[in-house]
């Protein structure tokens, strides 16, 4: 049989599930292939949303449009804000997260979206045609047969490619969570000359509750009051949900001598897997090698939902055999009965080189072909839904004749996210942490829908409705910051008392309640007693203006780097650029340029390989052109 749609989505996990309700929002006809429909948007690894930078890429999912957050806010079991005791540029929202429920909602928002058809199938082929040298995608071919054509094809696998578990000295072809691996698509992509990388990922054991000690547990909390990571979701009604408390536990001698007498047996250190694993996120073998000075390593022990008695020890992922899973686990105190209902397992795949793809994530060779998620060397759930929703929101504008979007790293994680994968490119597993910024307080999860919801609605994913609520956040935003700049408190022994019994220094003359807000020890809530006037506000309000205020001086510095970068990010570069031919260009400079065409000037000088004086030679070739 042949079918006729405009977008082919393959793989329904996070990046594939963004990018085909994106598409069909936006009014294409969209088919999402999945091997199995029970698997759509299943968290194979952590129950969790969220996390450090990933934290901040879910509020911009939701400021553009996508779908994520207002899920997870459905689904939260447990809310905390990471690294508090730092500054506000990154804190980072995390949810413990039901993750059956969250399966459930987001397959009946699929189920349920215009223009979007579900069909389980595994894509074993991709077919392109190609007219004076260049390759243009024409559709997909299913493992029993049927065509798809298309106009754009989103490659969403995840881990599935050809992908293989290992459990000690054992290994078996198989997708995560016992599904089926994806086979054939691997040597289609390869044929039309995709060049594939091999990568390794793995996921602890899940642990029966009722056969776990808590109370020998240190016992985590949520917080209290927290705000969602969507702005369609109720606040207040989220901020009182009821707190499902997580446990610590901590490795110990007794864990670390289990470990090291049967490394030779994990499949890992066996020589078995020849993928590269994810720096940021290693097996609990790798780090008693990694950190060997370490005398205990810390584990989280946290519910995988309200409806089940699996509990899921994040920091204890694991590619040993059975017998050593056991012990081990059985070693950790409150785990000497524990009971393994899943096993740890590593698991291989195959994925994209990432330096393939223009920064609209569109393969450069192959015309309409785009690529999402964990098939372009990215790990966690954040990453792969922002990408399916960039390479969703550029294949729609591609096929209806508008503008790409691209975002810069200026303006978000995402835009960061992206550019390191087309630019620098990932010999591992990348992971979004808020150190890969340059611009983190500019960035921050706060002013999210402040930086992007303009951008969403000028796409077409933010409504009518949703956008005047926006327009009206943000002018109470900029009422409330110039009210705080002309409010005076005038000096009192009241006044002074108060300041004094909070270790401010006190007052002489008049000062205004924003000049009071920078002092280090004081924040909005503490200025309550001074500000009698002050008006009733959302708390998402409160939390940005009081953040601005705040960082001032230091938000009006990091503007100023991004106004002189621009300088560079406007100069447009050709992707036909034959660098070879431009005098005075070094030849490793030409080779990486010509390799991976950057589309602008700010894009080039982010290359590794490309130096300072390339630049300059580059502005004067396109100053002569």
């Amino acid at each position: 049989m042949e079918h006729k749609t405009r977008v082919a989505v393959i793989g329904a996990g996070h990046a594939g599930i963004e990018a085909a309700l994106a598409t069909a929002r936006l009014g294409l006809d969209t088919v999402l292939f999945t091997i199995n429909l029970d698997a759509l948007a299943n968290m194979p690894c952590n129950p969790s949303i969220g996390g450090s930078g990933k934290g901040h890429l879910v509020y911009e999912i939701d400021a553009l449009g996508g779908e994520m957050g207002y899920i997870a806010d459905k689904v939260t079991l447990q809310s905390r804000t990471l690294n508090l005791g730092k500054g506000a540029a990154v804190h980072s929202k995390r949810v413990q997260a039901d993750r059956m429920r969250y399966r459930a909602l987001m397959k009946a928002a699929v189920e349920a979206q215009e223009n979007l058809h579900l069909v389980q199938s595994e894509i074993t082929e991709l077919l392109c045609e190609e007219t004076d040298g260049k390759k243009r995608v024409t559709g997909v071919r299913t493992h029993l047969g049927e065509v798809f054509l298309a106009d754009a094809v989103i490659i969403a696998a995840g881990t599935y490619l050809d992908a293989a578990v290992f459990v000690g000295q054992n290994s078996y072809p198989s997708g995560p969570d016992g599904m089926l691996p994806a086979r054939g698509l691997s040597a289609s992509l390869a044929a039309h000359g995709v060049s594939l990388l091999r990568f390794k990922t793995g996921t602890p054991a899940r642990v029966a509750r009722r056969s776990i000690d808590l109370s020998a547990l240190e016992v985590q909390a949520g917080e209290t009051g927290a705000l969602p990571f969507s702005v369609r979701t109720d606040a207040e009604r989220y901020a009182a949900l009821p707190d499902t408390p997580c446990h610590i536990v901590y490795t110990n001698e007794n864990t670390h001598r289990i470990l090291r007498e049967n490394l030779s047996r994990s499949a890992m250190y066996s020589g078995k897997i020849v993928g590269t694993g994810p720096r940021y996120c290693p097996s609990i073998e790798d780090k008693i090698v990694r950190f060997a000075d370490k005398e205990r390593h810390q584990l989280f022990v946290e519910p995988t939902g309200a409806d089940t008695d699996e509990m899921y020890i994040q920091g204890f992922s694991t590619s040993m055999p059975t017998d050593v899973q056991h012990e081990m686990l059985r070693s950790l105190q409150g785990f000497e009965r524990a009971e393994i209902m899943r096993y740890a397992y590593a698991i291989e795949y195959d994925c994209a080189d990432p330096l393939q793809l223009y920064p609209t994530l569109e393969f450069k060779d192959i015309s309409g072909l785009y690529g999402a998620g964990q098939f372009n060397g990215t790990s966690g759930y954040e990453e792969a839904a922002a990408q399916g929703l960039v390479a969703g929101i550029n294949a729609a504008l591609k096929i209806l004749g508008r503008e790409p979007l691209i975002l810069s790293r200026d303006s978000s994680y995402i835009g960061t996210l992206i550019d390191d994968l087309v630019t620098k490119g990932t010999r591992e597993p990348y992971r979004m942490m808020t150190s890969r910024s340059e611009y983190r307080l500019l960035l921050r999860q706060d002013n999210a829908d402040l930086r992007l919801t303009e951008l969403g609605h000028r796409v077409g994913l933010i409504g009518a409705e949703r956008y005047a609520a926006f327009l009206e956040k943000r002018d109470a935003i900029e009422k409330e910051t110039a009210r705080l700049s002309r409010t005076v408190v005038p000096p009192s022994a009241q006044t002074n008392a108060y300041l004094d019994s909070l270790g401010s220094a006190k007052i002489a003359t008049g000062i205004t309640l924003a000049e009071l807000l920078r002092r280090p020890e004081l924040d909005y809530e503490k200025l309550t007693p001074l500000d009698i006037h002050r008006p009733p506000l959302p708390a998402a309000v409160v939390t940005t203006v009081g953040i601005n205020v705040k960082y001032e001086g230091y938000l009006r510095r990091q503007r100023a780097e991004v106004a002189r970068m621009a300088r560079l990010e406007e100069k447009p570069l050709s992707p036909d650029l034959e660098y070879k031919a431009i005098r005075g260009l070094r030849i490793e400079a030409a080779q990486k340029l010509a390799a991976i065409r950057p589309l602008s000037l700010g894009q080039a000088s982010r290359i590794s390989g490309v130096n300072p004086a390339d630049i300059s030679v580059l502005l004067i070739h396109l100053s002569r052109e």
